[in-house]
């Protein structure tokens, strides 16, 4: 079981247990991936299974401007040179599909317009990417939202569906629900945000509707084998209180989401982000709720990521800011070489530089 071998359990094969975390970079101004983001990808294909960034699902889904998306035949076309180009290493690729819902700003809607949660709370003291007063990108505090209508929602569970055809169009294995970080599914899961009085609202089955009329049609779409999902347990991003059947809830969805037999479900760890921890404990017990493939990312190690595979709480470790200095990380970890740095200020937007420039460890001597 050691993370460096190839895995070839529970319907999928990759070359190891090593996962590149989904990360935003921000590399797009017309939405449109190229070659450059082929390159970036291709680089960091010694991992045996990369998860995009996320991928917009439709025009108004975005939180941070020069994202890709997966709603048009351009962006199509685009992302199949990402897939071709991560193939031609070996490697799996899957696209995370992504709406911020409230985590957004108005600089970032088409025309200005409000951004959509499942109510108007907005998300207290958090930020995203787009345009100041002055027209200038950068951090700026998220616009108020306004809720969706109940058929709103659905025509959102078709963006979902309609992206995921498009992800397997493009030549993607596979793909990711965002169900994390206070995004847009997670703000029908919270309670504190979540105050909807129709079918979408209320207690734990209602609230997590939404997510399973995603899971559904994307199954539906593109099959079950190809479709997971990330979420964040106990996370506090983007101003996600904590509420006390929290556990209840994700243990339940963990049941629904085996019986549909998905591909996976990439839990994210938000400690490493600045937010809670994941419980004592919660691991064992998530994974007595869900025998399928569980990848875990944030603040993972070496170490760490072995221990838990030992311990069979998870399956696949996921590694996130350190593949963007490291594109060679796999190698780095397996042989114990030192990890770069990287330059933070150069996550977002931007061209190569701090991109696809960081360079391969060379051994002293080799």
């Amino acid at each position: 079981m050691n993370l460096f071998n190839p895995y070839n359990d529970k319907g999928i094969s990759l070359k190891n247990r090593i996962v590149m975390a989904p990360m935003t970079r921000a590399r797009n101004p017309d939405g449109i991936p190229n070659q450059m983001n082929a390159r970036y990808y291709a680089q960091r294909a010694g991992s045996g299974l990369i998860i995009t960034e996320g991928i917009a699902i439709s025009d108004t889904a975005k939180g941070v401007m020069y994202i890709p998306g997966l709603y048009t035949d351009p962006q199509v076309e685009g992302w199949k040179q990402v897939t071709a180009a991560v193939h031609a290493e070996g490697s799996k690729i899957f696209a995370q599909l992504w709406h911020v819902g409230r985590v957004s700003h108005t600089s970032n809607q088409p025309g200005g317009i409000a951004p959509v949660s499942a109510s108007d709370i907005p998300a207290a003291n958090s930020m995203a990417w787009g345009l100041d007063a002055d027209g200038q990108p950068g951090f700026v505090p998220v616009s108020i939202p306004r809720p969706l209508s109940t058929t709103e929602v659905r025509d959102i569970v078709k963006d979902f569906a309609r992206a995921a055809q498009n992800a397997i169009a493009a030549g993607f294995d596979g793909i990711e629900i965002h169900g994390a970080n206070g995004y847009l599914v997670e703000q029908f899961l919270n309670p504190y945000v979540n105050i909807r009085r129709d079918q979408y609202g209320g207690n734990i089955e209602n609230r997590s509707r939404f997510l399973f009329e995603i899971i559904d049609a994307c199954i539906d779409a593109i099959g079950a084998a190809k479709v997971a999902i990330r979420l964040t347990p106990h996370g506090g991003l983007y101003d996600m209180k904590p509420y006390p059947e929290v556990n209840e809830t994700y243990f339940y969805i963990a049941g629904e989401l085996y019986k549909r037999n998905i591909a996976f479900i990439d839990i994210m760890d938000q400690h490493s982000r600045g937010s809670f921890a994941l419980p004592d404990g919660f691991l064992a017990a998530f994974r007595q709720h869900y025998p399928g493939i569980i990848i875990l990312t944030g603040g993972m190690t070496k170490a760490k990521g072995q221990e838990y595979i030992d311990n069979g709480w998870i399956d696949l470790v996921g590694f996130g800011e350190a593949f963007i200095a490291n594109p060679d990380l796999v190698k780095r970890l397996e042989n114990d070489w030192p990890l770069t740095t990287p330059d933070r200020t150069l996550h977002y937007g931007g061209q190569e530089h701090g991109y696809v420039d960081y360079g391969y460890y060379r051994e002293e001597n080799n």
